[in-house]
């Protein structure tokens, strides 16, 4: 089965230099990009199967070596070298199938990251600023950009909710398993009882949805302009540089006054509002598959309990997957790639079992 899938790739990648050779597609430059993008697509993965290919040869001519008996120091070479390439085979084997699994065409995506307390009260809004200092820390990290899109604080230095855009690469690919309910157990500086609390922060990451992914007609849009309420200075209380955009159709309201430009705060509430509906449309699709999304990690269902940060004993569990780290601080100071690592090769295993 495998080597059938492998000969069939194979056989596109000859067939596609073959197509690249002819004077006639050469010479249309649209055709030329397109077969050219094709066979570029492919090229890792010929590569993999050829050194597949040489190793399974390699195994057949030793194991014939050996059986026909004659010369030792032959037999002995043919032992050694058909060790070898028994031990390299698994490796090869299992890089292959993960190139096989198909690519998630969003992952080269920027994204929009939503944070919200939750349950918990002030408790809850200052978890909510820890996970978010976490994720820039994370990004930070990454040498990606953060840029906040609205934020509303609390009175206690926590927040509400913010929206933030993280533009960079892999930044998708490395977030999209964050979404969902994060839960924190500790004891709020104003417990004079030493009780520990449990509290709650909503993450939703969404994939920054361009022009061309999604097209929103503008007759389906009620936009307002008001008075910012943020900091920012007298300037931003007295000019109408705040908007409101409600997308009719489904009741998404999304609002931006970071900026003193009302240009500048519409641009980014129509970013976050492409990307919200972009979600929606790609959860409408998935819902047709769902059998294949139960087999998935991190499906963004923001009612899941995904993660807790235990602070008494100094642990992250990771609920999916079951793994728990002793490495709290760490991990809040942007320290994630042990987690997502985690996450990312039990999703693998997962889409494994399909291959």
């Amino acid at each position: 089965m495998l080597l059938d899938k492998l000969e069939e790739i194979e056989n596109k990648y000859n067939e596609l230099t073959k197509i690249l050779s002819d004077p006639e597609i050469f010479s249309d430059y649209t055709k030329s990009q397109k077969y050219s993008k094709e066979q570029a697509d492919l090229e890792e993965i010929v590569q993999k199967i050829r050194e597949y290919k040489k190793i399974l040869i390699g195994i057949s001519e030793a194991e014939e070596i050996l059986h026909a008996g004659g010369d030792d120091g032959l037999k002995e070479l043919a032992e050694i070298e058909l060790e070898e390439l028994k031990e390299k085979k698994p490796a090869v084997e299992s890089e292959l199938k993960l190139m096989l699994v198909p690519k998630d065409p969003r992952d080269t995506k920027n994204i929009i990251l939503e944070i919200r307390a939750g349950t918990g009260g002030d408790e809850a809004g200052l978890f909510a600023a820890d996970l978010f200092r976490m994720y820039s820390k994370y990004a930070e990290n990454k040498r990606w950009k953060v840029e906040i899109m609205d934020m509303s604080s609390t009175g206690v230095g926590g927040i509400k909710e913010v929206i933030a855009s993280i533009q960079g690469k892999g930044a998708y690919s490395r977030l999209k398993y964050e979404s969902g309910t994060h839960r924190v157990q500790r004891v709020p500086t104003t417990e004079t009882s030493g009780r520990i609390h449990t509290s709650a922060a909503t993450v939703a990451v969404l994939p920054e949805a361009e022009e061309v992914d999604l097209k929103i007609n503008e007759k389906d849009l009620r936009v307002d302009t008001y008075c910012s309420s943020g900091p920012g200075g007298q300037g931003v209380n007295t000019t109408y540089s705040a908007v409101r955009i409600v997308h009719e159709p489904t009741g998404l309201i999304v609002q931006c006054q970071d900026s003193r430009s009302q240009i500048k705060n519409r641009e980014k509430a129509m970013k976050v509002l492409r990307s919200r509906l972009y979600e929606l449309e790609l959860e409408s699709q998935e819902k047709e598959r769902a059998q294949e999304r139960k087999s998935q990690v991190g499906s963004g269902d923001r009612s899941e309990r995904i993660r807790t940060y235990n602070f008494p004993q100094n642990r992250v569990t990771d609920h999916r997957i079951n793994l728990t780290l002793h490495k709290l601080q760490s991990i809040l100071e942007g320290e994630l790639d042990e987690l997502i690592d985690s996450l990312v090769i039990h999703y693998q295993a997962e889409k494994l079992k399909e291959v």
